[in-house]
This record gives C-alpha cells, sequence and structure tokens, in this order.
C-alpha cells in the first residue's frame, strides 16, 4: 500500500479562504424571502458581526504577519500576502451582497 504524504498542500482547505463560503449561506437566508423579515434582518446582522470579527481578528494577524517579513506558509502552500488577497477580494464581493440585500 502506498503512503500519503500529508504535507501536500492538495489535501488542506484554508479556513481563512474558506471563511467567505460560510458567511454568504448566512447570507442567503438574509436574501430568502421565504423567511420572516425580523429574521432576515437578524441573519444580515450576523453577517456584519462575523465580518467585523474576522477583519479586527483575521486580516489583522496577516498584516501583522506581513510586517514583520513572515515566510510561513499556509497548510495549502499560500503565502500570507496571497491568502490576504483572496480573502479581500471575498470580503469586497460580501459586503456589496450584504448592501444589496
Amino acid at each position: 500500500m502506498r503512503r500519503t504524504i500529508l504535507d501536500d498542500p492538495r489535501y488542506y482547505l484554508n479556513r481563512h479562504v474558506q471563511w467567505p463560503d460560510f458567511n454568504r449561506r448566512v447570507l442567503e437566508e438574509a436574501r430568502d424571502p421565504a423567511n420572516p423579515l425580523l429574521e432576515r434582518v437578524k441573519f444580515l446582522a450576523i453577517t456584519a458581526n462575523n465580518l467585523d470579527e474576522f477583519v479586527e481578528v483575521r486580516v489583522a494577524s496577516f498584516l501583522q504577519r506581513i510586517e514583520h517579513g513572515s515566510a510561513e506558509r499556509s497548510p495549502d502552500g499560500l503565502s500570507t500576502e496571497e491568502e490576504l488577497a483572496l480573502v479581500t477580494q471575498a470580503m469586497h464581493s460580501l459586503v456589496r451582497d450584504q448592501y444589496h440585500a
């Protein structure tokens, strides 16, 4: 039996990059007209709160690592700059969709 090499980045999902997908699913509940209006507002508030916390904690940690010159890569092989770029793009899209909701 062939051994699986566990340090292969293909086997890992990046939790920071995956976070916007989760928050988008919450936003879809806010946009669903089948949900009562107050519930929709609550889902929208949850996405806003989640985004605030994400920026305060995760994005701040990316900026600190970049400032300190860290060459560390995530388990999926992304550099901190690459992670930040992907997350920033997803956050902009999410905020745009929050405003449309």
